[in-house]
């Protein structure tokens, strides 16, 4: 049977001939209608050799070809990154870019790259100027440092500022703080590449002021406080707060240094922020900038003026340096927060502050919705949303969710057809159907959500 089936896949040549094929060639290339050609056969014949693939559907399949092949074109033509509906409740979520940018700072991105800029030119002295300051400023005023520095992202600024000051020499630092951040980065193996030997103290739950003093040798260069923004524990612990920390090391003719990771500006949230680890007396903070700040990836430094001139002269630094269009939307969102906006502006902090009844009247609304377009049912659910890109850990946020479940297909379809949507819905599937949390919606989305509904709807006609 199988080999009978195998006698029924057309030639290449003989469907390139064909009215519809031969269209598409002259409107798609006729080289990349072939290698699309190529490939679905392969997968055919694969489907064919384990017996998955009966007469009637091979008969189908190949009636379809023409219709089979636009669609594919078309997806083969589509940009690779592009932009999707978090429909999780996962507000900062690593796999889908982290948080939104705010309208500012797109604006500045599209007028950085529409034309040339002034990245690294004075305009004041028609001479040549730093890209660091279009937002050195703007870091000192909002946190109350000397300097400071930006790079691509957190883990480039702890690598840099320990390759700057403290290769060669011990490090100190708490075994409760030895954190692994995303991708696998562990903070152990950031020292060992910045050229500095990592001493641990403490235990996991316990570390007092005495347990760095102790570790104290002619060797040392600097004790590190590394914030677990990612994790907590939680019960019989102790820790040496920054203002401690600090003293020890001045006392001691040491550096202090701190990494904040998800980098607090505002006073939303239960963290540390910024302004209060210079005002306890650290000599260097770093902190990333599309976490908890709601901006682009970035790598902040902030610290005493003298510390930041040697991180800003060393030869890593330019390797790590930041983009043109990152430094655009970071100028941005830094200005909305020093002109008291980013509450108003920056869509992380919108998010996280909708109201119980503000979610629950937009879901209401959305459901209503799907209510209306034929096989499926929505129904207003109690969810719970996660900040997530690893910051504040095992808090849960109060949402509301709209559970959708349809009569004709089943959730996990239902959910396949969502991500193959021409925007791409990202949801979850719970109980045995597809929940989309309202907390991470953007204002245009319930729109995409309805018209990828209405299309799974007519193809399941």
């Amino acid at each position: 049977m199988g080999v009978e089936l195998y006698r029924l896949l057309p030639q290449v040549d003989d469907v390139l001939r064909t009215a519809a094929v031969a269209d598409l060639a002259v409107e798609r290339g006729r080289l990349e209608v072939m290698t699309v050609l190529r490939d679905y056969l392969h997968e055919l014949r694969a489907s064919i050799a384990t017996g998955q693939m009966p007469e009637a559907e091979l008969t189908q399949a190949l009636d379809g070809l023409a219709g089979v092949l636009r669609e594919r074109l078309r997806r083969r033509q589509q940009q690779s990154l592009r932009r999707v509906v978090n429909g999780t409740g996962v507000l900062l979520h690593t796999n889908l870019g982290r948080a939104p940018l705010a309208a500012s700072a797109l604006t500045a991105i599209v007028e950085a790259a529409r034309g040339y800029s002034t990245l690294e030119y004075n305009l004041e002295d028609r001479d040549r100027g730093s890209r660091q300051d279009h937002v050195r400023h703007l870091l000192t005023q909002l946190t109350g440092a000397e300097d400071a520095f930006v790079v691509n992202n957190n883990a480039a600024a702890v690598l840099l500022v320990l390759t700057a000051l403290t290769k060669g020499r011990d490090v100190i630092v708490s075994r409760g703080e030895l954190v692994e951040v995303g991708g696998s980065f562990r903070i152990p193996e950031i020292i060992e590449q910045g050229g500095a030997r990592l001493k641990e103290v403490g235990s996991t739950n316990k570390t007092h002021l005495n347990d760095y003093e102790r570790a104290i040798t002619p060797e040392t260069a600097a004790l590190l406080k590394v914030h677990t923004s990612n994790y907590r524990i939680v019960g019989f612990v102790s820790a040496v707060d920054a203002a401690e920390l600090a003293a020890l090391a001045h006392k001691r003719g040491l550096l202090s240094i701190a990494d904040l990771g998800s980098g607090v500006l505002a006073t939303d949230f239960d963290e540390p922020t910024v302004s209060q680890a210079v005002a306890a007396g650290l000599d260097i903070v770093t902190f990333s900038g599309d976490k908890l700040m709601g901006g682009p990836q970035a790598g902040l430094v902030v610290g005493k003026r003298k510390y930041i001139e040697a991180i800003q002269q060393h030869p890593l630094a330019r390797a790590l340096r930041i983009d043109k269009l990152t430094l655009a939307a970071l100028e941005a969102t830094l200005r909305l927060y020093l002109c008291a906006e980013a509450e108003n502006h920056v869509p992380l902090l919108r998010m996280y502050r909708r109201t119980p009844t503000e979610l629950k009247r937009e879901a209401e609304s959305l459901a209503a919705t799907v209510n209306g377009i034929k096989s499926f049912h929505a129904e207003v659910v109690t969810s719970s949303s996660q900040m997530g890109g690893g910051a504040l850990p095992g808090i849960e946020i109060s949402s509301m969710a709209v559970a959708v479940s349809g009569s004709d297909i089943s959730a996990t379809l239902l959910d396949e057809g969502l991500r193959r949507a021409e925007v791409p819905i990202i949801a979850r599937l719970m109980q045995d159907r597809v929940w989309i949390d309202m907390r991470t919606l953007l204002p245009d989305d319930a729109a995409e959500i309805a018209a990828a509904l209405q299309s799974i709807a007519v193809r399941c006609r």
